[in-house]
């Protein structure tokens, strides 16, 4: 039987799910109900990334100890996907004991092929992405996502040997071993191994208390992006072990990902560090990557501080689970950015849902009703229409795909009009 495994990142426990969440999931989970529907055996996993400083210092600020503030955090996500009707088979939370020995099994096993040394690290440090960055990240002087200017930062570290990876890497990217979507997102990777290259990066912190334990040194915690990358395998069972022939447990048939799904401030990493440390490993690279947008309300940046935020459970209410899942996957076309607003979504609801396809069940069910027959529907009797769909789903294209369906739906309302 074919296999079908795609992730979503694990997200980070600094803040409840938001709707940039949301889409990435529910898009995860529109493609794994799909492939299920094919007659496919799949693996779809989410999770939670809970260590760092980040967390470290949100939870004093609630007066909570980090494990019970990413508790708190990681059930809310849990009960946002139980809302949302997500049908994954795995979440994973880094905090668990499992998936903890497994990164530390890893880690030296890098460690002791001598792709992980000691050095003194140096850089600018953003604290809201948690990653060092280069001059050319920031635009006058501020990180582009979080506008707050990184702080100089000099610390005792152990460095992953990213830079080895740089040539073989470039040369899988560039011809789609590991297949980076849409294309401009593919090549705005390449332009950026070929213009800046790969640099040796911090793959641990000293001062950080708040994360795994580096297993020969007890004085420092795995760097929170070493630990969340290992989810996607330690997610299936994965014990650490290296390569899965050689003594490695877990459910590893389903071994590598059909596809990752993210959010395009995530991508960097997911096409440098992470790849890299499977090369490292000696495990085989995702076939796909696929980057979607953002979501802004009405041409601005979507936060709290703003008063302009879209909580997932705030949809629910208003519409409905089912509703709300097809105006956030209508929102916009898959991997570009998108603007929302509720004006916007009462509208889409309005045209689609309750004058569209309410209106046509209504006309359905009155005509059945009133002439005292049934309905007799052929499924898959449409190959070319089955065929059209297949292609845009594929592809990810699922505003075309949407499209499709409400051909089929309007064709039905003139039927019933003539």
């Amino acid at each position: 039987m074919k296999k079908f495994y795609i992730t979503t990142p694990v997200y980070y426990v600094n803040d409840v799910p938001h709707i940039g969440h949301t889409y990435t999931t529910i898009a995860a989970d529109v493609l794994a109900r799909w492939h299920r529907e094919l007659g496919e055996e799949v693996f779809f996993l989410t999770g939670t990334d809970e260590h760092g400083a980040k967390i470290e210092t949100k939870a004093k600020e609630m007066k909570l100890e980090p494990k019970q503030y990413a508790d708190k955090i990681a059930d809310a996500f849990k009960e946002a996907w139980q809302e949302l009707n997500i049908s994954h088979d795995g979440f994973l939370r880094t905090t668990g004991e499992a998936h903890i020995k497994a990164v530390q099994k890893a880690l030296r096993f890098m460690h002791d092929k001598g792709d992980i040394y000691l050095s003194k690290y140096e850089g600018l440090y953003c604290r809201g992405c948690e990653q060092y960055k280069s001059e050319r990240d920031l635009i006058d002087g501020m990180c582009q996502d979080h506008k707050i200017a990184p702080e100089k930062m000099s610390e005792e570290c152990y460095t992953f040997k990213l830079s080895k990876y740089q040539d073989e890497l470039l040369e899988k990217i560039k011809n789609d071993e590991l297949q980076i979507l849409p294309l401009n997102r593919k090549n705005e990777i390449v332009s950026f191994y070929e213009k800046e290259g790969l640099a040796d990066v911090s793959f641990s912190r000293k001062n950080v208390n708040w994360g795994i334990p580096i297993p020969w040194d007890k004085s420092h915690t795995v760097y929170v992006w070493a630990d969340a990358f290992l989810n996607y395998l330690t997610g299936l069972g994965w014990d650490g072990a290296t390569p899965f022939n050689k003594g490695g447990k877990g459910d590893l048939k389903f071994w590598p990902p059909s596809v990752q799904l993210m959010s395009k401030d995530i991508l960097r990493v997911h096409a440098t560090i992470w790849p890299a440390m499977l090369l490292s490993l000696g495990l085989p690279l995702p076939k796909k990557i696929f980057i979607h947008g953002y979501f802004q309300v009405n041409g601005q940046k979507m936060g709290k501080s703003l008063g302009n935020a879209i909580a997932p459970s705030d949809l629910i209410k208003k519409y409905g689970v089912d509703a709300a899942r097809y105006l956030i996957m209508g929102a916009t076309a898959f991997g570009h950015d998108g603007d929302i607003s509720w004006e916007k979504f009462n509208d889409k609801y309005n045209a689609d849902l309750a004058n569209g396809l309410g209106n046509l069940a209504a006309r359905v069910s009155n005509l059945l009703e009133t002439n005292k027959i049934g309905l007799d529907l052929e499924v898959g009797s449409d190959k070319k229409l089955i065929k059209k769909y297949a292609e845009n789903m594929q592809a990810f294209k699922f505003d075309e795909a949407l499209k499709i369906l409400w051909e089929k739906l309007r064709a039905g309302d003139t039927v019933l009009s003539d």
